[in-house]
Protein backbone atom coordinates (compact mmCIF):
# COMPACT_ATOMS: atom_id res chain seq x y z
CA UNK A 1 0.00 0.00 0.00
CA UNK A 2 1.17 3.15 -0.88
CA UNK A 3 0.03 6.45 0.39
CA UNK A 4 0.70 10.42 -1.18
CA UNK A 5 -0.65 13.94 -0.23
CA UNK A 6 -1.19 17.21 -1.88
CA UNK A 7 -1.64 20.21 -0.85
CA UNK A 8 -4.96 21.57 -1.74
CA UNK A 9 -6.80 25.42 -1.77
CA UNK A 10 -10.43 23.96 -0.50
CA UNK A 11 -11.64 27.90 -1.60
CA UNK A 12 -10.72 26.80 -4.75
CA UNK A 13 -13.29 24.62 -6.47
CA UNK A 14 -11.27 23.85 -9.89
CA UNK A 15 -8.59 22.40 -6.97
CA UNK A 16 -11.07 20.24 -5.38
CA UNK A 17 -12.96 18.90 -8.18
CA UNK A 18 -9.10 18.25 -9.47
CA UNK A 19 -8.53 16.29 -6.24
CA UNK A 20 -11.39 14.02 -7.30
CA UNK A 21 -9.69 13.70 -10.63
CA UNK A 22 -6.69 12.36 -9.16
CA UNK A 23 -8.62 9.96 -7.55
CA UNK A 24 -10.90 8.72 -10.15
CA UNK A 25 -7.40 8.71 -12.47
CA UNK A 26 -5.51 6.43 -9.79
CA UNK A 27 -8.73 3.91 -9.05
CA UNK A 28 -8.62 3.64 -13.40
CA UNK A 29 -5.01 3.38 -13.36
CA UNK A 30 -3.56 1.80 -10.68
CA UNK A 31 -6.80 -0.80 -9.90
CA UNK A 32 -7.52 0.60 -6.12
CA UNK A 33 -7.38 4.11 -4.62
CA UNK A 34 -9.12 5.76 -1.81
CA UNK A 35 -8.73 9.08 -1.31
CA UNK A 36 -9.71 12.21 1.13
CA UNK A 37 -9.00 15.64 2.68
CA UNK A 38 -7.34 16.35 5.55
CA UNK A 39 -7.92 20.13 7.03
CA UNK A 40 -5.83 19.10 10.63
CA UNK A 41 -3.49 21.97 9.62
CA UNK A 42 -5.86 25.06 8.57
CA UNK A 43 -2.88 26.86 7.16
CA UNK A 44 -2.16 23.71 4.82
CA UNK A 45 -5.16 21.37 4.04
CA UNK A 46 -3.97 18.55 1.88
CA UNK A 47 -5.49 15.68 -0.32
CA UNK A 48 -4.42 12.45 0.25
CA UNK A 49 -4.49 8.95 -2.09
CA UNK A 50 -4.42 4.89 -0.98
CA UNK A 51 -3.49 2.85 -3.68
CA UNK A 52 -2.52 -0.64 -4.07
CA UNK A 53 1.48 -1.33 -4.50
CA UNK A 54 4.46 1.37 -4.82
CA UNK A 55 3.97 3.81 -7.26
CA UNK A 56 3.02 7.21 -5.85
CA UNK A 57 -0.46 7.91 -7.17
CA UNK A 58 -0.22 11.62 -8.57
CA UNK A 59 3.29 10.50 -10.09
CA UNK A 60 1.33 7.98 -12.19
CA UNK A 61 -1.39 9.86 -13.36
CA UNK A 62 0.57 13.12 -14.03
CA UNK A 63 3.02 10.72 -16.31
CA UNK A 64 0.37 9.15 -18.13
CA UNK A 65 -1.24 12.30 -19.12
CA UNK A 66 2.02 13.99 -20.40
CA UNK A 67 2.72 11.00 -22.50
CA UNK A 68 -1.00 9.30 -23.36
CA UNK A 69 -2.21 10.29 -26.57
CA UNK A 70 -5.15 12.82 -27.11
CA UNK A 71 -8.00 11.31 -29.21
CA UNK A 72 -11.46 13.27 -29.82
CA UNK A 73 -14.52 10.36 -29.43
CA UNK A 74 -17.60 10.44 -31.82
CA UNK A 75 -20.11 8.45 -32.76
CA UNK A 76 -20.15 6.16 -36.05
CA UNK A 77 -20.56 7.73 -39.18
CA UNK A 78 -19.19 10.79 -37.96
CA UNK A 79 -17.28 12.71 -40.12
CA UNK A 80 -15.45 16.35 -39.62
CA UNK A 81 -16.58 19.20 -41.25
CA UNK A 82 -14.20 20.79 -44.26
CA UNK A 83 -11.68 23.52 -42.34
CA UNK A 84 -13.13 27.18 -42.83
CA UNK A 85 -9.52 27.72 -44.05
CA UNK A 86 -6.52 25.84 -45.24
CA UNK A 87 -3.00 25.74 -42.46
CA UNK A 88 -0.45 27.78 -44.26
CA UNK A 89 2.58 25.19 -45.84
CA UNK A 90 5.94 26.70 -47.01
CA UNK A 91 6.31 26.01 -50.69
CA UNK A 92 6.71 22.05 -51.67
CA UNK A 93 5.59 20.68 -48.15
CA UNK A 94 3.85 17.18 -48.24
CA UNK A 95 0.44 17.00 -46.30
CA UNK A 96 1.75 14.93 -43.32
CA UNK A 97 -0.64 11.92 -42.39
CA UNK A 98 -1.99 13.76 -39.53
CA UNK A 99 -3.60 16.22 -41.33
CA UNK A 100 -4.48 14.46 -44.26
CA UNK A 101 -6.39 12.73 -41.54
CA UNK A 102 -7.29 15.51 -39.38
CA UNK A 103 -8.19 18.35 -41.46
CA UNK A 104 -9.21 20.23 -38.83
CA UNK A 105 -6.01 20.25 -36.73
CA UNK A 106 -8.27 18.87 -33.38
CA UNK A 107 -6.86 15.26 -33.15
CA UNK A 108 -7.67 12.15 -34.74
CA UNK A 109 -10.83 10.89 -34.08
CA UNK A 110 -11.96 8.09 -32.62
CA UNK A 111 -15.40 6.15 -32.38
CA UNK A 112 -17.31 4.93 -30.21
CA UNK A 113 -20.30 2.28 -30.29
CA UNK A 114 -22.52 4.53 -27.37
CA UNK A 115 -22.25 8.32 -27.30
CA UNK A 116 -22.55 10.04 -24.49
CA UNK A 117 -24.33 12.44 -26.34
CA UNK A 118 -27.53 12.76 -28.12
CA UNK A 119 -25.09 14.15 -31.49
CA UNK A 120 -21.89 15.08 -32.01
CA UNK A 121 -20.38 18.66 -31.78
CA UNK A 122 -17.47 19.36 -33.75
CA UNK A 123 -16.26 21.80 -31.48
CA UNK A 124 -16.86 20.00 -28.03
CA UNK A 125 -16.36 16.60 -29.11
CA UNK A 126 -15.82 14.18 -25.59
CA UNK A 127 -11.75 13.32 -25.44
CA UNK A 128 -9.58 10.04 -24.67
CA UNK A 129 -6.64 10.30 -23.40
CA UNK A 130 -5.10 6.71 -24.04
CA UNK A 131 -1.53 4.88 -23.56
CA UNK A 132 -0.51 0.96 -23.69
CA UNK A 133 -4.09 0.04 -23.84
CA UNK A 134 -5.36 2.40 -20.99
CA UNK A 135 -7.41 5.06 -20.77
CA UNK A 136 -9.16 8.22 -19.49
CA UNK A 137 -12.19 9.70 -20.85
CA UNK A 138 -13.91 13.12 -20.21
CA UNK A 139 -17.16 13.49 -21.36
CA UNK A 140 -19.23 15.38 -18.88
CA UNK A 141 -20.10 18.45 -20.96
CA UNK A 142 -21.57 15.67 -23.42
CA UNK A 143 -23.80 14.00 -20.67
CA UNK A 144 -27.38 13.58 -22.25
CA UNK A 145 -28.76 12.14 -18.04
CA UNK A 146 -30.59 13.90 -15.84
CA UNK A 147 -27.34 15.52 -14.50
CA UNK A 148 -25.91 19.08 -15.41
CA UNK A 149 -23.59 18.53 -18.05
CA UNK A 150 -21.59 21.48 -16.05
CA UNK A 151 -20.05 22.67 -19.30
CA UNK A 152 -18.12 25.89 -18.60
CA UNK A 153 -16.22 27.06 -22.15
CA UNK A 154 -18.49 28.14 -24.81
CA UNK A 155 -18.61 30.30 -28.43
CA UNK A 156 -15.35 28.51 -30.68
CA UNK A 157 -13.65 27.29 -28.36
CA UNK A 158 -12.79 23.22 -29.05
CA UNK A 159 -12.47 21.16 -26.79
CA UNK A 160 -9.36 19.41 -28.18
CA UNK A 161 -7.77 22.68 -29.19
CA UNK A 162 -7.90 23.46 -24.71
CA UNK A 163 -6.97 20.22 -24.15
CA UNK A 164 -4.31 20.01 -26.17
CA UNK A 165 -3.14 23.69 -24.59
CA UNK A 166 -3.51 22.37 -21.58
CA UNK A 167 -1.45 19.15 -22.00
CA UNK A 168 1.75 21.24 -23.76
CA UNK A 169 2.22 23.39 -20.86
CA UNK A 170 1.61 20.05 -18.23
CA UNK A 171 3.94 18.41 -20.97
CA UNK A 172 6.88 21.19 -20.41
CA UNK A 173 6.35 20.89 -16.54
CA UNK A 174 7.01 17.66 -16.57
CA UNK A 175 10.59 17.55 -18.33
CA UNK A 176 11.53 20.72 -16.61
CA UNK A 177 10.41 20.66 -12.87
CA UNK A 178 9.00 17.14 -12.47
CA UNK A 179 9.86 17.00 -8.93
CA UNK A 180 8.23 20.37 -8.08
CA UNK A 181 4.97 19.51 -10.35
CA UNK A 182 4.69 15.90 -7.92
CA UNK A 183 4.99 17.87 -4.91
CA UNK A 184 2.19 20.52 -5.31
CA UNK A 185 0.46 19.56 -8.84
CA UNK A 186 -2.45 22.16 -8.17
CA UNK A 187 -0.35 24.88 -6.85
CA UNK A 188 1.98 25.39 -9.74
CA UNK A 189 0.97 27.64 -12.43
CA UNK A 190 1.93 29.16 -15.51
CA UNK A 191 1.24 31.69 -17.84
CA UNK A 192 -1.72 30.10 -20.22
CA UNK A 193 -3.87 31.92 -22.95
CA UNK A 194 -7.39 32.31 -23.34
CA UNK A 195 -8.16 28.52 -23.99
CA UNK A 196 -9.19 26.68 -20.95
CA UNK A 197 -12.06 24.34 -19.46
CA UNK A 198 -12.60 27.65 -17.17
CA UNK A 199 -12.17 25.52 -14.15
CA UNK A 200 -9.36 27.11 -12.61
CA UNK A 201 -10.63 30.03 -9.90
CA UNK A 202 -6.81 32.09 -10.60
CA UNK A 203 -7.71 32.47 -14.04
CA UNK A 204 -11.22 33.49 -14.09
CA UNK A 205 -11.77 37.19 -14.81
CA UNK A 206 -14.05 39.26 -16.48
CA UNK A 207 -13.88 42.22 -18.76
CA UNK A 208 -15.12 44.55 -16.05
CA UNK A 209 -13.63 43.06 -13.32
CA UNK A 210 -9.88 43.18 -15.03
CA UNK A 211 -10.89 46.25 -16.54
CA UNK A 212 -9.93 45.36 -20.01
CA UNK A 213 -10.00 42.10 -21.79
CA UNK A 214 -6.75 39.49 -21.52
CA UNK A 215 -7.82 37.74 -24.52
CA UNK A 216 -8.25 40.51 -26.64
CA UNK A 217 -4.81 41.67 -26.29
CA UNK A 218 -3.29 38.44 -26.17
CA UNK A 219 -1.90 38.54 -22.62
CA UNK A 220 -1.67 35.36 -20.74
CA UNK A 221 -3.07 34.44 -17.14
CA UNK A 222 -1.43 32.58 -14.47
CA UNK A 223 -3.20 29.33 -14.03
CA UNK A 224 -2.63 25.43 -13.76
CA UNK A 225 -3.16 23.06 -16.63
CA UNK A 226 -2.96 20.14 -14.31
CA UNK A 227 -6.07 21.67 -12.74
CA UNK A 228 -7.96 22.39 -15.88
CA UNK A 229 -7.59 18.65 -17.00
CA UNK A 230 -8.01 16.76 -13.72
CA UNK A 231 -11.20 19.10 -12.79
CA UNK A 232 -12.70 17.56 -15.93
CA UNK A 233 -11.52 14.51 -15.55
CA UNK A 234 -12.73 14.86 -11.59
CA UNK A 235 -16.56 15.94 -13.02
CA UNK A 236 -16.56 12.48 -15.15
CA UNK A 237 -18.79 10.94 -12.68
CA UNK A 238 -19.47 13.53 -9.89
CA UNK A 239 -21.46 16.94 -10.25
CA UNK A 240 -21.30 19.82 -7.55
CA UNK A 241 -24.84 21.02 -7.40
CA UNK A 242 -25.58 23.61 -9.18
CA UNK A 243 -28.19 25.96 -8.26
CA UNK A 244 -31.08 28.23 -10.54
CA UNK A 245 -28.89 31.20 -9.08
CA UNK A 246 -25.56 30.71 -10.98
CA UNK A 247 -24.74 29.65 -7.08
CA UNK A 248 -22.55 26.11 -7.29
CA UNK A 249 -22.32 24.17 -3.91
CA UNK A 250 -19.02 21.51 -3.15
CA UNK A 251 -18.71 19.33 -0.58
CA UNK A 252 -14.98 18.13 0.55
CA UNK A 253 -14.77 15.06 2.81
CA UNK A 254 -12.34 13.89 5.89
CA UNK A 255 -10.90 10.43 5.87
CA UNK A 256 -10.60 8.09 3.00
CA UNK A 257 -13.39 7.07 0.71
CA UNK A 258 -13.49 5.32 -2.62
CA UNK A 259 -14.06 7.51 -5.82
CA UNK A 260 -18.13 5.74 -5.72
CA UNK A 261 -18.57 7.69 -2.45
CA UNK A 262 -16.69 10.83 -3.26
CA UNK A 263 -18.52 11.50 -5.95
CA UNK A 264 -21.32 12.58 -3.76
CA UNK A 265 -19.85 14.04 -1.52
CA UNK A 266 -18.56 16.26 -3.58
CA UNK A 267 -22.03 17.30 -4.21
CA UNK A 268 -22.45 17.69 -0.69
CA UNK A 269 -24.18 14.82 0.24
CA UNK A 270 -23.55 13.81 4.03
CA UNK A 271 -21.76 10.27 4.49
CA UNK A 272 -21.14 10.00 7.96
CA UNK A 273 -17.85 11.38 7.90
CA UNK A 274 -16.42 15.03 8.79
CA UNK A 275 -17.66 17.21 5.94
CA UNK A 276 -16.86 20.80 4.88
CA UNK A 277 -19.75 22.72 2.50
CA UNK A 278 -18.42 25.62 0.13
CA UNK A 279 -20.34 28.06 -2.24
CA UNK A 280 -19.73 29.90 -5.39
CA UNK A 281 -20.81 32.16 -7.95
CA UNK A 282 -20.30 31.23 -11.74
CA UNK A 283 -19.61 34.42 -13.52
CA UNK A 284 -19.78 35.18 -16.74
CA UNK A 285 -16.98 36.03 -19.43
CA UNK A 286 -18.38 36.75 -22.69
CA UNK A 287 -20.36 33.36 -23.63
CA UNK A 288 -18.56 31.49 -21.29
CA UNK A 289 -18.95 30.85 -17.61
CA UNK A 290 -16.26 30.80 -15.07
CA UNK A 291 -15.57 29.59 -11.51
CA UNK A 292 -14.92 32.26 -8.60
CA UNK A 293 -13.29 31.53 -5.05
CA UNK A 294 -15.50 29.90 -2.86
CA UNK A 295 -17.13 30.73 0.77
CA UNK A 296 -17.58 28.33 3.19
CA UNK A 297 -21.43 27.81 4.50
CA UNK A 298 -21.26 27.66 8.34
CA UNK A 299 -22.50 25.44 10.42
CA UNK A 300 -21.63 22.27 7.80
Amino acid sequence: MTQASIPVDLFNPGQVFACLGFLEAAKALLGYAEGGFDWTNEAEPRFEVHVKGNENPFYAVLAFLSEAQLQRLAPKGYTDPPPTKKLKKKKGDEPAADEMNDPTGDGRVHTVEIFPGPQADRLALPLRFEREGRHLDITHWCDASSRNSFKLFAGQQRSAAIAQEMRSALRELWDKRREELIRDPLGLTVPLGGSSFKFDARKAWTAIGAGYSPDKQTHDVESSPVVEMLAAIGLEHARPDELETRVVRYGVWKGLLPPVLARAALAGIHLGVPMRVFRFTLDLAGMNKVVTFSQEEPNT
